[in-house]
């Protein structure tokens, strides 16, 4: 039984179908309950849980970057959470059991400063270089900000990123990634102003095999 702390749109603390809540730090969160339980469960309730698993498990990997760069949008949440709700809702493709991740539609920071121009990413050998062009003045964009380059492998379910490796103003970043070579990788680009208070959400700049 779950107990609800401020109302059913508040957070809440025990277990509610295949979802477990609690508090830490004082902030509420969620992840998925460990262990199978599929009797009695409707076709809509395991459609809803195989979703949760998929978005838990691409999620993961990313956990020390999204309580970074989704902590604008987690009120009374970690950054995790906040991500993935917004997955849930706009990128997981296909009716179950067939579902699959979006990656065009992944956000893996979101803000309103703005992104690097026309943002783009190209590969050789085991480095993507991404490029962008320079809008500084655009909004509150400045030459300062840090680019956040991001990869994620998805038969090592394993994300790589880098930043404060390059600025806005300098219209380039590298990503090494050596641990990936011969395989598929997909790519995101964001930016986080200098003093670390603003975030650009990301924009997905591609698939590429090393």
């Amino acid at each position: 039984m779950a107990t609800f702390t401020n109302g059913i749109l508040g957070g809440f603390s025990g277990k509610v179908g295949n979802v477990v809540g609690g508090k830490w730090k004082g902030i509420d969160y969620m992840r998925s309950r460990s262990g199978k339980r599929t009797n009695g469960s409707s076709p809509a309730q395991l459609a809803q849980q195989a979703k949760f698993k998929l978005a838990m498990q691409f999620l993961q990997p990313f956990t020390g970057l999204l309580n970074l760069t989704f902590r604008d949008y987690a009120v009374e949440m970690t950054g995790i959470n906040n991500a993935m709700r917004y997955l849930l809702n706009n990128a997981i493709d296909g009716s179950y059991p067939d579902l699959s991740i979006n990656y065009q539609n992944v956000l893996v920071s979101r803000g309103d400063l703005p992104n690097g121009g026309t943002p783009a990413a190209t590969a050789a050998a085991t480095t993507v270089t991404f490029t962008w062009s320079n809008n500084s003045g655009t909004g509150k964009a400045q030459a300062s900000d840090q680019a956040i380059l991001v990869a994620y492998c998805a038969n090592l379910k394993q994300v790589k990123w880098t930043l404060n490796t390059a600025q806005r103003g300098s219209g380039t970043g590298a990503l090494p990634l050596a641990g990936f070579a011969g395989m598929e990788v997909q790519t995101w680009i964001g930016f986080l102003s200098a003093d670390g208070r603003r975030i650009a959400s990301s924009k997905y700049t591609g698939a590429f095999t090393l």
